[in-house]
């Protein structure tokens, strides 16, 4: 049951081939029994799964359910969940239980009748590229254990990965969802910033957070992404906008559709071996119909450094309220206000959280904040225009969404600056607020090959459409890892 998609499981329980209960018990027994591997989970909720499959049974049963009622579906540990442990990755968290349901929560589980298996394992705090941070240990990523499945979202795509959960939500900063994505041979989407509500998704950077989802395939990326939108008044940032059905526009023809090829996506920096499978996703396109121009970026190069000023001045700022006063850590033995400030951060926090608290709170301090985040913000408009500029010319811009394949656990911790740039080609879609996704394009040395595909705003549903119709005439995105069939 692994091993089908989101369409054919929901056919599978409206026939009832399979009952709801059984397709969680399928996915909770590989969990237990493959997970020790992966590291994939934080959090996992059998009591509460089988709970919510029962439900899914009944409304099946009444003739109530929806497209998405009864199946597992794994929640990075970023969305609040009631009841449940919501972590973050972080020992600051380590003990905190959400008194409430983030919106993503509510509309996957409460509304579209979707099973929650757990929480998925992450960087702390969604800071990180390879999934390192974590306060629970680093994930492995299936196709390969000895190297990373991408950050911040790496538990979520190990676990989608590795057949341990047919799709799970994700949280997209600068390529969260996009990087593990490409790394893992999965198809992740980062809709526009304001499509998804961020009410109840722990903060890193308000400005560049979106939620979004991990899954094998487009058209399975489409029913789940189709649950989560929607305006919320509970959210300041979310856009009111009028429904539309991701999955009704899956047939399009990809003739004559535009697509601008960055050449500062293609320069010096990108592999060899990622460049031959993104070439060959181009003329696999181009044979479909599909008109190819030249673009320039010229800004996108300078979303790394514009990056690591504006996000950890917002990180710092968000938190702040971690100040093991009202909840989360809380150091022992204190001797007063201060020391309990100083310690319960210094022990909750970890080195990159620290780190980026450090640089955030530097860059808005006086005598500082023009000459840097003032600048970067600058910036990021130069970066924003030169998207407005290129969608004049396409419908849609595609690159690599990585330089190179997954690379080995620890061969970067030590290099903040070289696990920064893992995110070169993906920031700028966050730093725009445009939608943007990874899907598979092929294998380098056996490892999975990710390209990218970039829209205008509220432009999901084109995505989808071309990545869907590049599946329907590739078969590279439903290869499983070696021990996961």
């Amino acid at each position: 049951m692994h091993a089908l998609s989101l369409k054919q499981l929901a056919e599978g329980l409206r026939r009832r081939q399979f009952s709801s209960r059984e397709l969680t018990r399928h996915f909770l027994d590989r969990v237990q029994r493959l997970d020790k591997t992966y590291n994939s989970f934080i959090t996992v909720t059998p009591e509460l799964a089988l709970a919510q499959a029962d439900a899914a049974d009944a409304a099946i049963a009444a003739g109530t359910a929806g497209a998405l009622t009864g199946i597992p579906l794994a929640q990075k540990d970023i969305f609040c969940t009631r009841g449940v442990r919501t972590s973050c990755a972080s020992r600051m968290l380590d003990n905190f239980t959400a008194p409430y349901d983030a919106t993503v929560v509510r509309k996957l589980h409460a509304e579209a009748g979707m099973v929650m298996l757990g929480k998925c394992n992450m960087d702390e705090f969604a800071m990180g590229s390879s999934n390192e941070t974590s306060w629970y240990g680093p994930v492995r990523n299936p196709w390969d254990t000895r190297r990373v499945p991408g950050g911040s979202s790496g538990g979520s795509a190990a676990a989608v990965a590795a057949g341990l959960a047919p799709a799970a939500t994700a949280t997209d900063t600068g390529g969260s969802i996009r990087q593990p994505a490409a790394l893992t041979n999965l198809t992740g989407i980062k809709p526009t910033y304001g499509r998804v509500s961020r009410y109840g998704m722990i903060a890193f950077a308000s400005s560049l957070d979106q939620g979004g989802v991990l899954a094998r395939s487009a058209e399975d990326a489409a029913m789940v992404l189709q649950a989560m939108i929607g305006f919320d008044p509970l959210d300041s940032t979310s856009v009111q906008r009028d429904s539309e059905s991701f999955t009704g526009t899956l047939g399009r023809s990809v003739a004559g559709l535009r697509i601008g090829l960055p050449r500062e996506y293609f320069a010096e920096g990108l592999s060899p071996g990622v460049r031959r499978c993104v070439d060959a996703a181009v003329r696999q396109l181009q044979e479909m119909g599909a008109v190819t121009l030249d673009i320039s970026l010229p800004n996108a190069m300078l979303s790394v450094p514009t990056y690591y000023v504006v996000a950890p001045a917002e990180a710092s700022s968000n938190l702040a309220r971690y100040d093991g006063v009202r909840f989360g850590h809380r150091a022992e033995a204190v001797r007063n206000l201060e020391d309990l400030y100083r310690r319960s951060r210094g022990e909750g926090f970890g080195p990159e959280v620290q780190r980026r608290i450090m640089v955030g709170t530097y860059v808005l301090s006086h005598g500082y904040y023009d000459a840097y985040y003032l600048q970067a913000q600058k910036v990021r408009k130069l970066i924003y225009e030169d998207f407005r500029a290129a969608f004049g010319q396409c419908d849609l811009i595609l690159g690599p969404t990585t330089t190179d394949v997954a690379f080995e656990l620890d061969s970067k911790t030590d290099d903040p600056v070289a696990m920064y740039l893992n995110d070169i080609y993906t920031i700028a879609a966050n730093l725009a607020g445009i939608p943007a996704m990874s899907l598979p394009c092929g294998f380098d040395d056996g490892l999975p090959v990710g390209m990218q595909l970039m829209g205008d705003f509220f432009q999901e549903g084109r995505l989808l459409n071309v990545a869907h119709q590049y599946q329907q005439a590739t078969s590279g995105h439903l290869r499983l890892p070696k021990g996961c069939e």
